[in-house]
């Protein structure tokens, strides 16, 4: 019986990082969001936070078993193969309804998110102080998805900065690591220059940055999800529902194109926002939005049948 139990709760895992993963595959969206979601984010945080030096000697010693308990290292692992299985298996069916049905697969998304801040909101205490971080949150994912990005910028101290922010942003909740780049000037330099001609001088302190960033920054969110869990979920709520620009079904990207390994690739670098026609397609539109909702819904009783 036991086993069975852990069997499921496995399951669950692997279905909320496909869940991730799918989410990872839309432009300017963040996985963390359905993690944030499902329940499973602060448990991804503490996770990756346990990679210590307690961590390394039991790895140096070949206690391979503690080490697993010590870093959750099985759930760890789930979510990571839950995300790479659902970004490779959907990636061809998003590219399908992206090309086919962008509004209506946009209205579904943004129900799904819209419901997500009140769901989460529900999880806090809110005080005067709460409000604040949450506006603050809000203001900082909005002016993400609006800014204007930076110039290139080759300096190896301002590469790692570049790794560790991008990481960073890819596990929170309502940002994007990919707009972030962007932001920072150094997208088409990072994921497009470097890997085409295999600039070792460009890639190597960006994934030393990122590495270094993952780790403290973990420490820290799991510090401050303890210490000041209402002001920590609040400002994360915020983060969600100022992402909610880059879901709004009727908008036009703006598209600027790069060459990666010899092909021309479409990068979404911003958007131009417009209001709804009420017609048949709006009727439609509001129908997806509801049905992410209702999703959200679901999800949220499932857990309670979970936890009971």
């Amino acid at each position: 019986m036991e086993k069975q139990t852990w069997a499921k709760g496995q399951l669950i895992v692997f279905i909320k990082s496909l869940a991730m993963g799918a989410v990872n595959a839309i432009p300017g969206v963040s996985g963390g969001t359905i993690a944030m979601i499902t329940g499973i984010f602060e448990r991804i945080i503490n996770s990756l936070k346990s990679f210590d030096i307690t961590a390394l000697k039991m790895l140096m010693k070949g206690k391979f078993r503690e080490f697993a308990r010590h870093t959750d290292l099985i759930f760890l692992v789930n979510v990571v193969f839950g995300n790479v299985v659902a970004i490779v298996s959907l990636a061809k069916l998003f590219e399908i309804l992206f090309r086919d049905y962008p509004i209506y697969i946009w209205a579904y998304f943004f129900g799904l998110v819209f419901a997500s801040v009140f769901f989460l909101g529900k999880t806090i205490k809110w005080r005067i102080q709460d409000v604040v971080f949450f506006i603050v949150g809000a203001i900082a994912a909005a002016y993400i998805s609006i800014a204007t990005p930076a110039v290139e910028n080759e300096n190896f101290l301002y590469l790692m900065l570049c790794g560790a922010i991008a990481i960073c942003c890819k596990i929170l909740p309502g940002t994007s690591g990919a707009f972030v780049l962007i932001l920072m000037g150094n997208y088409r330099l990072i994921m497009v220059d470097s890997i085409n001609y295999l600039r070792f001088d460009i890639l190597i302190p960006f994934i030393v940055g990122a590495i270094v960033g993952i780790i403290p920054f973990s420490h820290f969110l799991s510090w401050l999800l303890k210490r000041f869990r209402n002001a920590t979920t609040a400002i994360l709520t915020g983060f969600i529902l100022g992402s909610l620009g880059t879901l709004w079904p009727w908008k036009e990207s703006i598209v600027e194109i790069f060459v990666r390994s010899g092909a021309p690739k479409e990068v979404i670098t911003g958007f131009k926002w417009n209001l709804p026609q009420m017609n048949t397609e709006f009727a439609i539109a509001a129908f997806y939005c509801i049905l992410g909702l209702f999703t959200i819904y679901l999800i949220e009783l499932l857990a309670k049948n979970i936890k009971k």
